[in-house]
């Protein structure tokens, strides 16, 4: 099972460590534009080719996404807790404890421990925190008219056009998904490198402090997600899931929202890559208990 798990969490390493060796060697890199890349054009493509080929009846979608969107809910809510707890702003914890890598982690992870049956569960939970994020977090991070901001977020559009492509069971002309599939390629490797360019400059005490943060988030999330799931009335396949997907580690998405708004990008960095490390001790033992 640790070899399966190290598979899916090779590619974040290799890419973190990437973007760190590129700086240290002294080479330039350019946050903002690459960031704005990704943003505008990588992720709204990488939202369409993830989706538009996933299936699952209206029913099971609107309950899981219910029990997802109130999972991330009170992991918001606890964020002023925890925020309080490791003396940090909220506003700079809020994201991560709202959003985990429901998407180029967790999906691998949830087709490996359930298979295709899992796998559309999986999707809903992904769809439900990619809009949350891109639509809340859009607005939480703007620096100006916050519906302006929602209207000119990209990554919108892509989730509202997924979503009903996803409910009629339509899949989108091949010309149009082959473009944005060649399109999403350079998202997750973008992501991972600049990542790793922010870690260049992270010290011992924030690592310290990502630790930290993840060990108590993660009980957490286990433990609404668990909750909730079951007060809903989810199916014990879907309640599984939707715990083991709201656990995975910071999604990279919240180091790129706190690097444009320039709210301790460093410091979330550490918390994804703390979170991303402890997820190979962690993991494992929680697919122990929920398959």
């Amino acid at each position: 099972m640790l070899a399966e798990l190290f598979a899916v969490m090779a590619p974040v390493l290799a890419g973190a460590g990437l973007g760190y060796l590129w700086v240290r060697l002294g080479h330039p890199y350019p946050v903002d534009f690459i960031t704005r890349l990704v943003f505008n054009i990588g992720t709204p493509a990488l939202v369409l080719t993830s989706l538009s080929g996933a299936t699952i009846d209206a029913s099971s979608f609107g309950q899981m996404m219910l029990a997802t969107a109130l999972v991330i809910l009170s992991m918001g809510a606890a964020s002023f807790v925890v925020a309080k707890l490791l003396r940090r702003s909220w506003r700079v914890l809020l994201a991560p404890m709202m959003y985990p890598n429901t998407g180029n982690m967790g999906l691998p992870v949830v087709l490996y421990a359930f298979g295709s049956a899992g796998f559309a569960y999986g999707i809903t939970v992904m769809v439900t925190v990619s809009l949350f994020q891109f639509t809340l977090g859009a607005v939480l991070n703007s620096n100006g008219n916050p519906i302006k901001t929602l209207l000119k977020t990209p990554t919108v559009y892509a989730i509202l056009i997924s979503m009903a492509l996803l409910l009629t069971d339509t899949s989108l002309p091949a010309w149009l998904d082959n473009t944005v599939d060649l399109m999403s390629g350079f998202t997750v490797p973008l992501m991972l490198i600049t990542l790793g360019v922010s870690l260049a400059s992270i010290q011992v005490k924030s690592l310290r402090s990502g630790l930290g943060f993840s060990l108590v988030r993660i009980p957490l999330a286990a433990a609404a997600a668990w909750l909730i799931a079951g007060w809903i009335g989810l199916p014990p396949l879907a309640q599984s899931i939707l715990v083991l997907q709201m656990c995975m580690p910071v999604a990279v998405f919240n180091y790129l929202f706190a690097q444009r708004a320039q709210r301790e990008p460093a410091y979330v960095a550490s918390l994804v890559f703390c979170s991303t490390l402890l997820a190979l001790v962690y993991l494992p033992i929680l697919l122990a208990f929920l398959m």
